[in-house]
């Protein structure tokens, strides 16, 4: 057919083509002609078989291919699944519905608080969990679907994932069955990285919001999340759009998601859902303080967020963590102008929105409501995560759980309760590049010292904490000496601080009012 064509070209003017021609180059596109869409989700998964691994886009519940979720937990043969997500769903909803059904027998996941039903499935070892650091979630997604077997990152160095003492399941009573493998440990350039393998899915499950026939895809807002990464790493990956357009309907330098990645295309059924609404006052009521509580907790809060909010600097990228953190630009004064970074894949994040103007595609990294500045842009968790670990983000504010003297932290599990690490661990990675600033009460709610010489609790990160700031006073830490007062809260002493700190401390030579 080829030489056909070829001849009739060299027969014919090129202005006035042949019938002969027309016709034969028209039957041959329209035999060739690509149509990756099908009618409904059960024709997509018609073939899909269980115990294999899928991977599952959205973060919280925005950019979750519910339709092809739900259309699994339909059909129960589907068992034995390996499931990878950013989170575990909601009970009743999203991958919280194949957990209840129990067709998930492992899950790969970075952050599971939300969701009991998991938690209380883990703790009883009915099934097995692979936490991984949010961000080496999405580069061992992403190095799969780039043929890279294997990559270092220095997430996590000093912490359970490299020494291996993460349980991966539990038995019955509670007590560990297995431990998760110790992880390589290699330095370049005077810094400690760990190695982590890639990920590759048999399925991926994708949400996108415009789709053609060809299988190219758009995201939209924050929906992009591990949409992107996942779809390029599977042997079959499943797009559930939207919006089913026409080829040439996506502008080419806005597909996010190239065809040759994507084997089938249906239509979205399932209702878009919000997990956290949260909205800004009224036109001036001031700041939004609700989250701070109530009575002498809200107080003690709003004073560690006033100070925290003096951390910005004219020109920063500063990415906020979940909790009082998200509360600091409130106080920022006027003059000065911080662009906001949130790892689910946003830059140039802006205030919570006016009731009514919430949408399901603009979240944060907390799964609260939020809306965008001029100028912002949204991307894929991997790159988001790209940015934080080359220290592309100036500062970072966490809460914490717990500080020691040479500034490790602990802020990701209780003893008995899982929630799991979010990005933590890869924002605390860099401190040369990124200034780790934690806010946090100086004593638990036990009146219990929470800076202290060791932390009890697992770690987040080494010697990475620079500053800390709590309702009391502020530190200073230098990763070999310790901890200098540099602030203290009108009323307070240096005694008291003593009495209320575990790790010893040196006291300026000039102690600042804490304003």
């Amino acid at each position: 057919m080829v030489s056909q064509i070829i001849l009739c070209l060299r027969a014919t003017s090129p202005l006035r083509p042949s019938s002969l021609h027309t016709r034969a180059f028209s039957t041959t596109l329209s035999r060739k002609e690509i149509n990756k869409i099908l009618p409904s989700a059960s024709a997509a998964l018609e073939n899909m078989k269980g115990n294999t691994t899928l991977l599952a886009g959205g973060f919280g519940l925005c950019g979750v291919p519910d339709t092809l979720i739900n259309t699994v937990h339909a059909n129960p043969h589907i068992k034995g699944l390996t499931a990878v997500s950013n989170n575990a769903g909601l009970v009743g909803s999203g991958l919280g519905l194949l957990l209840e059904s129990k067709q998930i027998s492992k899950m790969i996941a970075s952050y599971v608080g939300e969701n009991k039903l998991f938690e209380q499935q883990y703790l009883k070892g009915e099934i097995e969990m692979e936490l991984t650091p949010q961000g080496t979630l999405a580069e061992r997604c992403r190095a799969g679907g780039a043929g890279i077997p294997a990559f270092y990152t220095p997430a996590a160095f000093g912490t359970v994932v490299q020494t291996g003492e993460l349980p991966l399941r539990h038995n019955a009573d509670g007590s560990v069955q297995s431990y998760s493998q110790p992880r390589d440990v290699k330095v370049f350039n005077g810094k400690s990285y760990i190695m982590e393998e890639a990920i590759r899915g048999d399925y991926a499950f994708v949400k996108a919001w415009k789709a053609d026939r060809l299988g190219n895809c758009m995201f939209r807002y924050a929906a992009a999340n591990f949409n992107g990464a996942m779809g390029r790493n599977a042997k079959e990956t499943i797009v559930e759009a939207e919006h089913i357009v026409e080829p040439g309907d996506i502008d080419p330098a806005a597909v996010h998601l190239p065809g040759i990645y994507v084997k089938k295309v249906i239509q979205s059924t399932a209702e878009k859902k919000i997990e956290k609404y949260n909205f800004s006052p009224d036109e001036g009521a001031g700041a939004d303080t609700g989250a701070l509580g109530k009575g002498e907790t809200a107080g003690k809060r709003e004073r560690i967020v006033r100070r925290a909010a003096k951390e910005f600097k004219n020109g920063m990228y500063a990415n906020l963590g979940i909790g009082m953190p998200m509360l600091a630009p409130s106080f920022v004064d006027p003059s000065v102008s911080v662009t906001l970074q949130s790892e689910n894949g946003i830059l140039g994040l802006g205030p919570y929105p006016k009731k009514g103007q919430e949408d399901p595609d603009l979240i944060n990294a907390g799964k609260e409501t939020v809306t965008l500045l001029p100028g912002a842009s949204c991307f894929g968790s991997d790159e988001s995560f790209g940015m934080i670990r080359s220290g592309r983000i100036d500062l970072t504010i966490l809460g914490a759980m717990q500080v020691s003297a040479k500034g490790d932290l602990a802020n990701w599990m209780l003893p008995g309760k899982i929630k799991g690490f979010g990005g933590a661990m890869d924002l605390v990675s860099n401190p040369q590049e990124t200034k780790v600033v934690v806010t946090m009460e100086h004593v638990d709610k036990k009146g219990r010292p929470k800076i202290l010489n060791q932390c009890a609790f697992p770690l987040t990160g080494r010697a990475c904490v620079s500053r800390i700031i709590t309702d009391l006073c502020v530190f200073d830490v230098d990763f070999t000496s310790g901890l200098t007062l540099i602030e203290l809260t009108e009323g307070v002493t240096v005694d008291e601080i003593r009495s209320k700190t575990e790790a010893a401390f040196q006291v300026a030579d000039t102690v600042a009012p804490m304003l």
